[in-house]
């Protein structure tokens, strides 16, 4: 190991480590990411983060590379495949409500309604820049999930989002001291956020 200073909730566990230096906290504005994000978050509710990194690729797989339109047209036999799928977290609330945020999607998308513009307006459009106190949830992301909820979203209550949130880079809560703060910032400003 280097002695590079990294925020303490990533350990000593190298899956866990790749994930603080190459994705927490960068800028995700891709619509289909940010839903596929959204939902992994909505199935670690209960869980570990790093349960979650540990069978991202089966998800992955199990439902069709998290592309929206494919996932809403899943019927009852999908649900069934996917609760015989030991490779993820095989609870039926959560696959539903997948299912249900992959029409949500489409339902916005045929509005005319941008999901990554939608969910960056919470944000105000701009990665907010953390403090030096951890929170659990913030006004923003109790806004945010209030609005989920209202158009249908499941496991999408304010500490989910606000861990979400920091996830796609809305919130830039890299520690102070760790050596990704000051790069996730330089991303983000070059997006323009």
């Amino acid at each position: 190991m280097t002695d590079t200073t990294r925020c303490g909730w990533c350990g000593t566990d190298p899956l866990m480590l790749r994930y603080h230096d190459e994705e927490w906290g960068v800028p995700i504005l891709d619509s289909c990411e940010l839903w596929e994000t959204l939902v992994l978050d909505g199935f670690q509710a209960g869980l570990s983060w790093r349960t979650i990194l540990n069978k991202r690729e089966a998800f992955r797989a199990a439902f069709k590379g998290f592309d929206p339109e494919v996932v809403a047209a899943f019927d009852e036999a999908d649900v069934e495949r996917l609760m015989a799928n030991p490779g993820i977290v095989r609870s039926r609330a959560k696959i539903l409500a997948a299912i249900g945020a992959a029409n949500i999607h489409g339902d916005m998308a045929a509005r005319g309604e941008d999901f990554s513009g939608f969910l960056w307006a919470f944000a105000g459009g701009k990665q907010a820049q953390g403090g030096t106190q951890v929170v659990a949830q913030t006004p923003a992301s109790e806004r945010l999930s209030k609005e989920l909820k209202t158009r249908g979203f499941k496991f999408v209550g304010p500490v989910i989002v606000h861990a979400w949130m920091q996830a796609v880079g809305m919130v830039n809560d890299h520690e102070p001291e760790c050596f990704r703060r000051v790069e996730v910032k330089k991303r983000a400003r070059a997006l323009g956020l």
